[in-house]
């Protein structure tokens, strides 16, 4: 039986998180359009600068919780990448899924609504309920992702 486009885009999205450099968390996303993928994205520091797995991660030393303080992640989400992918290739993403291995922060959720996707599907949670309301207020459809053989 062949599995559902869910299934196979998270499949992706997770062989794509798979490139993370991040020590806390590695995350994929996957931008699709017409059940084409557009662009990709996973968690890291910025092309060009030394990756946390040689300098230590800024927040585990500052005993920074997951969803707070941002700001102090060298990193890129898989979500800002996935979305700087599209622009630097002039790949237009109005409309498009996201399929992400976790749920969106506030910050992604923002960037997001202004780049008009119009559905996101997510595999795991994230402690952000702002995030969560966000993208509800802005109507943007916010998926669990349950797999064909576990529903």
């Amino acid at each position: 039986m062949r599995p559902s486009w869910d299934d196979y885009f998270m499949e992706i999205a997770h062989v794509v998180s798979s490139r993370s450099t991040c020590l806390r968390r590695q995350v994929g996303a996957i931008i699709v359009k017409d059940k084409h993928i557009i662009a990709t994205g996973y968690n890291g520091v910025p092309t060009g600068l030394i990756h946390c797995a040689e300098t230590g991660c800024m927040r585990d030393k500052l005993g920074i919780p997951a969803g707070e303080r941002h700001e102090l992640c060298l990193g890129l989400h898989a979500e800002q990448n996935a979305i700087i992918q599209s622009a630097i290739h002039g790949v237009g993403i109005a409309g498009g899924i996201l399929y992400t291995t976790t749920q969106p922060c506030v910050l992604c959720s923002k960037m997001l609504i202004n780049a008009r996707i119009k559905s996101i599907v997510f595999a795991g949670p994230y402690p952000d309920t702002l995030s969560l309301s966000l993208l509800k207020d802005a109507g943007v459809e916010l998926r669990p992702w349950i797999k064909e053989e576990d529903k």
